[in-house]
């Protein structure tokens, strides 16, 4: 019996297109590669990392005004939920869009000189 034959072919068409309904993208034009997902995040202008650089709200403030998230800007009161500086709470001194980090104040370290910095936090943190 040939491979080529036709119950052979209208088996992996069929199993072909079973895998391929399970795993439909919703946007063609977006893609789903973890490299190119990577590049994308990197190679990101500064527009974009302001949306990129998002906190989730608290409870209050998501009933409030229905949104999970929103982009972080200066001025904002944060508190960190992970790591070693957990539960600090305070005001957003700078947002580095650069190495998408925010410089929360009382969130800081001391240098070996005594002079003390500020600690870069993630925002999704």
């Amino acid at each position: 019996r040939s491979h080529f034959g036709s119950s052979w072919r209208s088996d992996v068409l069929q199993r072909c297109s079973a895998a391929s309904t399970v795993m439909t993208k919703l946007n063609r034009n977006v893609s789903s590669l973890p490299r190119k997902q990577r590049k994308a995040l990197y190679t990101a202008p500064s527009h974009k990392r302001r949306k990129i650089m998002s906190a989730q709200l608290s409870r209050e403030l998501r009933t409030k005004y229905n949104v999970r998230s929103m982009p972080v800007r200066k001025e904002d009161e944060v508190m960190v939920k992970v790591g070693t500086m957990k539960d600090r709470e305070g005001k957003v001194i700078q947002c580095y869009r650069k190495k998408y980090r925010i410089h929360i104040e009382r969130v800081t370290r001391e240098k070996t000189n005594g002079q003390t910095v500020p600690v870069g936090i993630h925002p999704s943190n």
